[in-house]
């Protein structure tokens, strides 16, 4: 896997935000309106598109057009590929685990 950090960087910065765990708790139950999704977040509709920006940037969540409004809903490619990242930057690969660094 491609341990690209700026792609990496991009991606986790989708989940370092309150609002926007707040929509994609929201769309954990669907696809969702754009204006749904301000009803129930108290953001207004610029700050709104700036966090769906970098949602869908991230590929975490996906956006479609319909007429005049986005629809929006969680990737389910985009939620894989963000969960092999966290585990492979997490995956400890030490071949000697009992020591620290320094005892080597």
């Amino acid at each position: 896997m491609d341990l690209n950090e700026k792609k990496i960087a991009m991606i986790f910065k989708a989940f370092c935000d309150e609002n926007r765990i707040r929509i994609l708790k929201l769309l954990t139950t669907g696809e969702k309106c754009a204006c749904k999704l301000l009803e129930e977040i108290n953001i207004t509709q610029p700050t709104m598109s700036h966090h769906m920006k970098i949602l869908c940037d991230s590929g975490i969540v996906a956006g479609r057009k319909e007429g005049k409004w986005m629809h929006y809903s969680i990737s389910p490619e985009g939620a894989e590929i963000a969960a092999k990242y966290l585990k492979e930057l997490t995956k400890i690969t030490c071949s000697d685990a009992d020591k620290s660094c320094c005892e080597k």
